[in-house]
Formats: structure tokens, sequence, C-alpha cells
């Protein structure tokens, strides 16, 4: 119990409790050299049986940190960001932070909402995998001009001098292609995303780099878009089957996307793994318990991404004038 009931206890107090200066008790409590052992034991047993509490607001506005860090995620239900959320908060409990989480759910607006919310927090910083449904970055530009440093994962935007980790898609892609062709396939399809999202981007060029690489030809009408909606996967499924030639091998754009597109195929009477073959990216935990998952899957390392841009984000933190760092993960096919 507090000297003032309901009050919280003071460093006064326990100053005045001891016969000691406050200065005395505030240099014991945060363990100063210059205070001895038995000060320092006497000052820590007080304190303990007034339950006193450190004040924060106070801590904070003298170390010029909030000990929190903001987190910004298309999702936080999909399996691929639940391994890297995961890692997010070792990294942060093992420096003591608290971790503030947000969905954007690919809405550009939600996405702006959080950040503002994020700065009004005062975050000593931000990890963040951009939307799909992004284009305007300004407001990231303005975030972090303001002191607030930011690391992107995943998801990056196309802004120079950033700190960002991600996955190098094409790694992977050459695997599933060579497996592919390995197993006699020459018409391969690609079910990528929306047009205008530079992973969408980064799969379509290793797709048709992978092809060339094996001698094979492009035909446009065997790279089909989605916006990621399972309306528009089972519709980029259906361009696919409506074809004079059908591909009996497709990469997707990730495990959401297959899930939709199997079923679509499997609507149309399509054997799975043996009138079609399916390769997508983001290794989903539950294909393992499925009769038919797909060929293989791509794996991307959320987890090793978010831990090393987590750290990239406390480095930063702790010193703003580091350079930018970008990293690079190779993704790799899991069969």
């Amino acid at each position: 119990m507090s000297i003032q009931g309901d009050k919280p206890t003071t460093i006064k107090e326990i100053a005045k409790k001891l016969k000691i200066s406050p200065s005395t008790v505030s240099r014991a409590l945060n363990d100063h050299p210059s205070i001895g052992l038995v000060t320092t034991m006497r000052v820590k047993k007080v304190a303990e049986e007034l339950n006193y509490e450190p004040n924060q607001t106070a801590i904070f506005f003298k170390q010029r940190k909030t000990f929190t860090i903001g987190v910004l995620l298309p999702s936080l239900s999909e399996p691929f960001f639940s391994s890297a959320i995961s890692e997010i908060e070792n990294v942060s409990n093992d420096r003591k932070y608290t971790v503030i989480m947000g969905q954007s759910l690919d809405d550009a607006e939600r996405e702006e909402r959080i950040l503002k919310t994020f700065k009004s927090h005062r975050v000593d910083g931000v990890l963040m995998s951009v939307g799909k449904n992004t284009t305007n970055l300004e407001f990231l530009e303005k975030l972090e001009n303001s002191g607030t440093p930011i690391v992107f994962f995943d998801c990056v935007p196309d802004i120079p001098k950033i700190n960002k980790v991600e996955s190098d898609l094409a790694t992977g892609m050459n695997e599933a292609i060579d497996a592919f062709v390995a197993r006699g396939h020459a018409k391969i399809a690609l079910i990528n995303g929306p047009q205008l999202l530079p992973a969408s981007e980064e799969r379509k060029n290793s797709f048709l780099s992978a092809l060339k690489r094996n001698g094979l030809d492009y035909d446009e009408k065997y790279i089909v878009n989605t916006d990621l909606t399972t309306e528009g996967n089972e519709a980029a499924m259906e361009k696919l089957y409506a074809l004079p030639e059908r591909p009996t091998a497709v990469v997707s754009f990730n495990d959401f996307v297959t899930l939709d597109v199997m079923k679509a195929a499997r609507n149309r009477g399509l054997v799975l793994n043996h009138d079609i073959h399916f390769i997508s990216y983001a290794n989903y935990p539950l294909w393992k318990y499925m009769e038919n998952p797909p060929m293989g899957c791509i794996e991307q390392f959320p987890g090793n991404q978010a831990k090393k841009a987590a750290e990239i984000l406390f480095e930063k933190i702790n010193n703003p004038d580091l350079a930018p760092q970008q990293i690079v993960f190779k993704s790799r096919l899991i069969m």
C-alpha cells in the first residue's frame, strides 16, 4: 500500500521514509554506481513495500523514447505474417520494447490512418509491409523525415535509400520452373498478383527469365492476373481453363490464391497433380495435412525477414545516422 492510499508512491516519499535525498533514491533505483550496495538494497526494499512504480512518462521524456514500435502489416491472420510477428515480438522483448500492431487489410486509407496513429503515439520506429493497393508514398516519407525510422520487409516500396528486407523471388521461381520441366511440363502458366504491385512485376520477370533459361517459348496468354480476391482468383483460373491448349503446370502468386484456383480446377473436373500441377509462393503450414497439396511451395522465409528487419530498426533507433541497409534473402522451392 502506498503512503497516500490510492495515490502512487513517489520518490520523495521513499526518500522521506529513509531520511535520504530524492536524488539518492533515484540513483539507487537505477543501480547507479555512485550509490553503495547497502543503500541500493534498502531503497529497493522500501520501494517494494510501498508498491512504488516508476513514472513512465517522466522516463520517456528524459530518454526521448517511448520504448514502443509500430508494426503495420496487410493482414495479421495470414500464416505468412504470423511467423513474422512472432520474430518481431521476440526481438522487441529482448530489448524491453512493446509492439503496437496494425493491419491495413490492403486498404491504403486505413494504412495511412494507422501510420498517423503510430506517429501520434510517438513510437520509436515502424516496421511495415506495404499493402497491395498503396500507390501514394508521400506520408511514408513524411513520417521518416519527422525522425521516425521505418524498416520495410516483404512487400517494400520503390523508394531509394530506404531500410528494407525482402526475398529474392527469382531463386525460387527458377527452381519451380526447373522442377516442372524436369517432370516433362512445357505449357507452364503464371497466376500473378495485381499488375501495379512490385512483387507481381518481379514474379513476372523471374517467370519469363526462367522459361527462357529452360528453352521454353513465352506465350502471353499463360500469364494472368488476379486482384487476390476469391472472385479474382477463380476468374484467373477460368481464363487458363478456357485456353485451347491448357497449361499442365501453374506457378501461383501465393498460397491463398492457390487454394482458390485449386478449388476452381477441381470444379472443372481437373484432377490435381495429374491433369494440372501447382507450385505457389509462401509455403502454407497446413498443406501437409491436405490430401492433394500443391506439387511444391516457394519458401520466402518471413520469420527471417522480420527478425532481420526488427534488428535493423533497433540499430536505427539507437543510431539514426546509420546508412540504409538493404537485405535480400533467397527464396527456395520446398517439395
